[in-house]
């Protein structure tokens, strides 16, 4: 049985892959890394991350531009805000048999494939507490009032930045179909903040998995890991997060632009600075906004807020 890692990812963020894959390496030199491309622009990433780290590219990339071409022909051009995150779906046609799939904003402080291990007993992993938000950022309530999914299986949505599985639990075909039925219902899912195949990919896999596990549900919980939180400490170059008196498996900074001044930037800072041979990340601090520019951005929001209710 053959177990790895995949990543999406293009030139463009370069220096959260070489981060997060310092932090995978710090911990385990040898699980394989797969990176399958996020667009036509990866061929820089792909040498820098094969040199130094020894991720090889998805074999089949015929496979990759067949999903593009079919979710393009479901959905059209415009539904989704980057549609070219469903390419991470080739991780249940690839070469390993138990994997992991992990988004490049995120940094590791665990040897992170021994959560595989779970998969002994289930057949789906999740680790995150996005179910505590509700249902937002994934389904609208049509869900629940058409009764697509029980309050039970709302509980169960995971945030589509980290999770593993197993080889062609989810076929070619299963992806189309689910494909076809959300086109058919796009009243079911919530876009309104701009995801893009989180919702698609949590009403799958409600739909077709029904052994799942979420690991912050393991006994004792487990800790936290979404960047915008703001109660970790810094315990050197890891974090804790108290609450559960346990240290951080890894940290996610989903939907935050990581730059100087983001939440625990000198954590970041660290790993993608970590590989020797490799020159310093050069991330300017954000622009300060005016006075004037702060007050039309609130009173953007005072709309956007109103427009939702």
């Amino acid at each position: 049985m053959t177990r790895g890692i995949y990543i999406i990812a293009n030139d463009k963020v370069t220096d959260q892959a070489i981060a997060l894959l310092n932090s995978i390496r710090l911990h385990d030199t040898e699980t394989p890394v797969v990176m399958i491309p996020y667009d036509d622009n990866y061929h820089a990433i792909a040498d820098i991350l094969g040199e130094n780290y020894g991720v090889k590219v998805y074999e089949d990339l015929d496979f990759i531009d067949r999903l593009s071409q079919r979710l393009y022909e479901t959905f059209g051009g415009k539904f989704f805000a980057r549609p070219n995150q469903f390419r991470k779906q080739a991780c249940w046609f690839g070469e390993f048999d138990e994997f992991l799939y992990i988004d490049t904003d995120i940094v590791v402080f665990e040897k992170i494939i021994d959560n595989l291990n779970y998969l002994a007993n289930t057949d789906f992993i999740c680790c995150d507490y996005q179910h505590l938000g509700g249902i937002k950022n994934v389904f609208s309530s049509q869900v629940l009032e058409n009764k697509v999914f029980t309050n039970n299986e709302v509980k169960e949505i995971f945030n589509g930045g980290f999770w593993g599985s197993k080889k062609n639990l989810i076929s070619e075909n299963d992806l189309y179909e689910t494909f076809t039925e959300c086109a058919s219902h796009p009243e079911y899912f919530d876009f309104s903040e701009k995801t893009s195949d989180q919702p698609i990919i949590n009403y799958m896999l409600l739909k077709r998995i029904p052994r799942r596990f979420n690991i912050v549900r393991r006994e004792g919980k487990g800790p936290g890991n979404w960047g915008g939180t703001p109660h970790f400490q810094i315990q050197g170059n890891t974090l804790f997060d108290p609450t559960v008196n346990q240290p951080l498996q890894y940290i996610h900074w989903a939907g935050i632009k990581i730059q100087p001044g983001c939440p625990y930037w000198e954590i970041w800072e660290y790993y993608r600075n970590l590989h020797p041979s490799l020159p310093p990340a050069t991330i300017p601090a954000p622009v300060k906004k005016s006075q004037l520019q702060e007050t039309v951005d609130n009173v953007k929001n005072q709309i956007r807020q109103i427009k939702k209710k």
